[in-house]
């Protein structure tokens, strides 16, 4: 029995879709404007593994990811570069495709375009001023009412009133607005500028009503899961429960899942503090599968914190399954029908049926690796078959193990494999423990343990 934590509800409940053995899934996308960043990842990979893991419990996942290729940010950027906003938008499209490749990251079902959704969106905008839930003011925009929806604010928790005194506060409140908290459903636009023929004059689309318009096209007025950011439940996703529900008089969405932020050394990751990093410059330095392992190896929820130790840790801990695999390449993985009744994969599935608790799959994971290193092998497809259901281990384990060496080990890698170890006895692992010492003398390492430590000289 599958339980997902609700944002809405704020606890765990059972899921039950609404059409029996199929789940109809949005998730908010990229703002393609530049290259994904590590945030951007995080949900990536998370709704990467709820999707394999949805598929693999037997339900057809309709799973949409949206591109938003309309924004004040899209065209602020074309215009610094000087090119067309269509080719900008193309350009980190494909870069962001390529990332997600090199991560292992499926592609979503469809993925719909703003752009290709502007008369959709704009008869949700008309549909919303006729109910009298929003506006068009005289300058040609369009606003949303926020006090005209009596369910405002209940998915983050904001309080009208306490929105009232923030927007209050701020020195640039807009006087075309009728209350400082209602937001943009249409934005007015120069014949200059990027814009659609509209009943209100040129403009162009909000970015809350672009989500709105593209999921309930795409899965109807009412979905199952709706899927995003830790930056998302306000004002983005707050902004389309009103305006979805007051557009078609029925529930927007039945389950609101959110991902965890990502902090870099202990800080909120931004451009301003020299810390924002891009998928493809991780990437640059570390193995995809283990930047990938990296995301996965903590509860989607939880915030994770991106650090050099964090990586190496990561790749230790990769590590330790490509060695306990080296030797049996060619045993091939347990298909799913082989996995189904496994005592392995019925575990592997109590804990994922917990809100996709993959750090406690891991768990399970390794602990199939010590019995295959204590010489259970026939345990190995097992744990094919189970690390293919979360995108991992697909690399030649000698090719993986040697990927950050030239002519020699690096020293980080080395000092990886050490950590290996020392967990690996902490575990009372010792075969796991004798075959890391085994592995780095054959590669020119010498290992000296003392009370002091382990230290290590190349031989």
């Amino acid at each position: 029995m599958l339980k997902i934590y609700n944002t809405l509800s704020r606890q765990k409940e059972v899921f039950t879709p609404l059409v029996d053995g199929k789940v109809s899934m949005y998730v908010c996308g990229m703002t393609v404007y530049d290259y994904c960043h590590l945030g951007h990842a995080r949900v990536l990979v998370a709704f990467d593994i709820i999707t394999r893991y949805l598929r693999a419990s037997g339900y057809d996942v309709n799973y949409i990811r949206n591109i938003t290729d309309i924004d004040d940010k899209i065209l602020r950027r074309a215009d610094e570069n000087g090119e067309a906003f269509g080719d900008l938008t193309q350009r980190f499209i494909t870069a962001m495709h390529e990332d997600e490749a090199r991560l292992g990251v499926i592609s979503p079902t469809a993925e719909p375009r703003a752009t290709a959704y502007i008369d959709e969106i704009i008869a949700m905008v008309s549909t919303l001023i006729e109910k009298g839930h929003a506006y068009a003011a005289a300058n040609g925009d369009v606003y949303y009412s926020v006090t005209s929806f009596d369910a405002y604010g209940a998915l983050s928790g904001k309080n009208l009133d306490e929105l009232l005194e923030g927007a209050s506060s701020r020195t640039n409140v807009e006087t075309d607005k009728r209350d400082s908290r209602d937001f943009a459903l249409w934005k007015r636009a120069e014949d200059t500028e990027v814009n659609w023929d509209s009943p209100w004059g040129k403009g162009r689309p909000g970015w809350h009503i672009e989500c709105s318009a593209m999921s309930t096209c795409c899965l109807g007025n009412t979905f199952d899961i709706h899927g995003g950011g830790p930056d998302l439940p306000f004002p983005h996703h707050e902004n389309e429960i009103a305006q979805s529900e007051a557009a078609t008089g029925h529930k927007y969405v039945n389950t609101w899942m959110h991902a965890g932020a990502v902090r870099v050394d202990n800080e909120k990751m931004s451009k301003s503090l020299g810390n924002f990093f891009t998928i493809r410059e991780i990437l640059d330095q570390y193995h995809p599968e283990v930047v990938r392992f990296f995301l996965i190896s903590s509860h989607y929820r939880s915030a994770i914190n991106y650090s050099d130790n964090s990586l190496k840790e990561a790749k230790s801990g990769l590590d330790r399954f490509y060695q306990c695999l080296q030797g049996h390449e060619a045993v091939a993985a347990l298909s799913l029908d082989e996995l189904n009744g496994n005592d392995s994969y019925i575990q592997f599935c109590h804990v994922m049926n917990d809100d996709f608790n993959v750090r406690e799959a891991l768990s399970l994971m390794f602990g199939l690796v010590k019995d295959i290193n204590n010489g259970d092998t026939h345990k190995v497809a097992e744990l094919k078959g189970l690390a293919n259901l979360l995108g991992i281990l697909g690399e030649d384990p000698t090719e993986f193990l040697q990927a950050e060496s030239s002519d020699d080990l690096s020293a980080e890698l080395i000092e990886a494999q050490i950590a290996a170890r020392v967990q690996a006895k902490l575990d009372k692992d010792y075969a796991l423990s004798d075959k890391i010492r085994d592995d780095l003398k054959a590669q020119g390492v010498e290992l000296m343990d003392s009370r002091e430590g382990t230290t290590w000289k190349r031989i």
